[in-house]
């Protein structure tokens, strides 16, 4: 998007606000799409939790992908959008059996990655066919609060389970018709990738009736210029050739799914931030913008890092700043970064804001949630308003004189 196609958004709609390009969501996924064309059935399932508004879910819809969920909310949210329930999966961690039963009963895709859930519900709901999930116990991604494939991670039937996962279906005579792995976000390097895969593949043998095999996603987006990203189109050519051989051993065509969520949208969102005042200190610049943590928490959480530009002076000398947030908390967004000269008023872009960027969004301090709005061939489309006062104390209940001064009727003798 251009510098002013922004800046008009900022104008129009205010600011903070986040805006995401169509036409890079669809680039990505028909890149991903095609770096896995030498398979007969692939299926791209969208994880919402990435990014959940629901005018995107239908964007996705329109590209013919499927849906990864994690809760009965965004199972809902799917429906909403369209998607067949045959077209969403339901993969949650932690969640209740009735949780599980609810979305079976609304006809998606199962994904169980506990023995005691796996148990009760092949108990109770044997003809319900379920998918699997794996824990690999391979470290993908180098960072472990973004890595769950290890063996601390809470994710998963772990691989030296299985033996008491085939005691279960043999018991339950439940159906088994997909299994699934997800290592973690940012994969760069491939091998790894392929190594917990053939961990899937053997895994995969122990079970008769599969449709399926889902390798999850977490591949790796540039977060500036130059920045190093997962090689999709290595990784197709060699997943390819091994999936196949494996459908081939396994006596039946198998679908090979993903669940992509950062790959999909990350580099299509865009967060405009206004500059509230520029402070100098003996030792620092500081750049503090009408924002914080409560709409933009990786940095602080994930120690994510997001090329920030002056759109309002792109041209401007290059000086030093800390960029920080108006939360009463340390909210810095970036330490002594190169930053086109900054003036109060000023709006910065922080790029690669499409995924879990809003959706981890919060009203701390009671501030406002942004708007989102859609770049869609050309033109800016509100797609989720700015949150008011109204919306802070929607679902808040008045007391009354709850706490009023209570009459005793005991005089107090005054001074």
């Amino acid at each position: 998007m251009k510098h002013a196609d922004l800046l008009s958004i900022a104008k129009k709609y205010g600011d903070p606000v986040y805006v995401y390009d169509s036409e890079k969501i669809r680039t990505q996924f028909q890149r991903l799409t095609k770096a896995f064309s030498g398979v007969k059935n692939l299926k791209l399932n969208y994880a919402v939790k990435a990014l959940s508004n629901i005018a995107i879910l239908k964007l996705m819809n329109s590209l013919g992908s499927g849906l990864d969920t994690v809760s009965i909310q965004e199972v809902k949210l799917g429906l909403m959008a369209g998607f067949k329930p045959e077209d969403i999966i339901f993969t949650p961690n932690g969640v209740s059996l009735e949780e599980i039963e609810e979305a079976a009963a609304l006809g998606v895709r199962i994904n169980i990655d506990n023995l005691s859930i796996l148990e009760q519900f092949g108990s109770k709901h044997p003809n319900i066919p379920v998918c699997i999930r794996i824990n690999p116990h391979v470290m993908a991604g180098g960072n472990t609060k973004i890595s769950v494939g290890h063996i601390d991670s809470k994710f998963g039937i772990s691989i030296h389970q299985i033996p008491h996962l085939l005691r279960i279906m043999d018991l339950t005579k439940m159906k088994v018709n997909g299994i699934h792995m997800h290592t973690g976000s940012d994969i760069l390097d491939i091998d790894v990738f392929l190594y917990a895969s053939e961990i899937l593949f053997e895994t995969a043998r122990n079970f008769n009736d599969l449709e399926f095999i889902d390798f999850g996603s977490g591949f790796k987006v540039p977060y500036k210029a130059g920045d190093i990203q997962t090689n999709i189109e290595e990784l197709g050519e060699k997943l390819t050739r091994r999936f196949n051989e494996f459908c081939e051993d396994y006596g039946r065509e198998l679908t090979l799914a993903f669940e992509p969520g950062k790959f999909l949208v990350s580099e299509a969102g865009y967060f405009l931030a206004r500059v509230n005042v520029v402070k100098q200190t003996t030792s620092t610049v500081f750049a503090s913008v009408d924002s914080g943590f409560n709409h933009l928490i990786r940095p602080m959480f994930y120690g994510a890092i997001h090329e920030i530009i002056n759109i309002s002076n792109p041209k401007g000398r290059e000086r030093y700043y800390s960029v920080v947030g108006y939360i009463c908390e340390t909210d810095t967004f970036a330490n002594n970064k190169r930053i086109n000269e900054i003036t109060e008023g000023d709006i910065l872009c922080f790029r690669n804001a499409g995924a879990y960027c809003f959706t981890m969004a919060s009203n701390y301090n009671s501030r406002f949630k942004p708007a989102e709005v859609l770049w869609h061939k050309g033109e800016a489309v509100l797609i989720r308003e700015r949150e008011t006062f109204d919306d802070l104390i929607r679902n808040q209940r008045d007391v009354g004189d709850l706490f009023a001064a209570k009459k005793t009727g005991v005089k107090v003798k005054q001074p």
